[in-house]
């Protein structure tokens, strides 16, 4: 989605820009813990995808539904502070959405080990 120079250095300062609000603007305590993974934008700039993940890596879907549900209530909040930062014309509509991508890696890392916990070794 982020293609071309621009709009990853607008993806880059958007994700700056939401990581320090989350902490500072923001008071909903759901949000407290989130890091900002990533940022995707489109190359017209008038929507940004915001990956977040729990500092904790919670695994429970419904926690995941809550924070995504606060990051986008919070979305507007954000967008404000967001504006003159940028300095374009139409600052992005943003839209949150947890990351699993860790937890994916996680899960492939726990069935490698129990692989190699039931797999003896094998002699040459």
């Amino acid at each position: 989605m982020t293609e071309g120079r621009r709009p990853r250095r607008v993806a880059e300062t958007i994700r700056k820009h939401i990581a320090e609000a989350l902490g500072r603007d923001v008071f909903d305590p759901r949000l407290g813990l989130l890091t900002v993974t990533r940022v995707d934008i489109g190359a017209d700039l008038s929507l940004a995808k915001v990956y977040v993940r729990n500092l904790t890596g919670s695994t429970d879907e419904a926690e995941r539904k809550s924070i995504e549900k606060a990051a986008n209530h919070a979305a507007a909040t954000l967008r404000r502070g967001l504006g003159a930062r940028l300095g374009i014309k139409k600052t992005p509509h943003l839209v949150f959405s947890y990351d699993t991508g860790q937890d994916a890696i996680d899960r492939i890392e726990q069935l490698l080990g129990e692989i190699a916990r039931d797999d003896p070794p094998r002699s040459e």
